[in-house]
């Protein structure tokens, strides 16, 4: 466990070393697999300061994600059940203009994982190492929380067998600070 604690550590610097605004995002999100059980995740966002491909309809954006996400496993036996990860991501948003007090935004990433078992609920990943790509849509508050929709594959994309991957659909929150 003591390589997935590095990863923050390595995600802290990489932002430092950014072009990122002042502000934090804090985000929760509780979802399911294609498998049905459960997934619970806590995020850190920070946002970048860039804007790209501004029109009328609105302008092109991001922010640095870091992930903890808790999976649960269907059948109750250790070998499936109780599976963790930690995930980096760069995303970048779509952000909708001429709303006055809301911003609908959409959201695309590719990012990387690691997961604490390579079997999670009845699907086999291969490798702890997988990638994680990300589509989501939302609402951005004035006040600078967000609400949305979110679907996350994680797959290690070949490079080790089996390679079943996994995906959670989730809803999710997040506040900045």
């Amino acid at each position: 466990m003591r390589k997935y604690l590095s990863l923050p550590a390595v995600a802290v610097l990489l932002l430092g070393s950014a072009g990122v605004a002042q502000a934090v995002e804090v985000g929760a999100a509780v979802g399911v697999t294609s498998q049905n059980d459960m997934t619970y995740r806590l995020s850190l966002g920070l946002p970048w300061e860039k804007q790209w491909w501004k029109s009328d309809l609105g302008y092109v954006t991001g922010y640095w994600d870091a992930g903890y996400t808790y999976w649960e496993g269907g059948s109750g036996n250790d070998n499936y059940a109780g599976a963790h990860s930690l995930s980096f991501s760069p995303v970048f948003t779509y952000e909708f203009s001429g709303f006055s007090s809301v911003t609908p935004f959409l959201e695309l990433g590719v990012g990387v994982a690691f997961f604490s078992k390579t079997r999670v609920g009845e699907q086999q990943l291969g490798s702890s190492f997988n990638f994680e790509d990300r589509i989501g849509a939302g609402i951005k508050f004035a006040g600078g929380q967000k609400v949305g929709i979110r679907a996350i594959h994680y797959s290690n994309a070949g490079i080790k067998q089996p390679n079943d991957g996994i995906e959670s659909f989730s809803a999710y929150y997040s506040h900045a600070f």
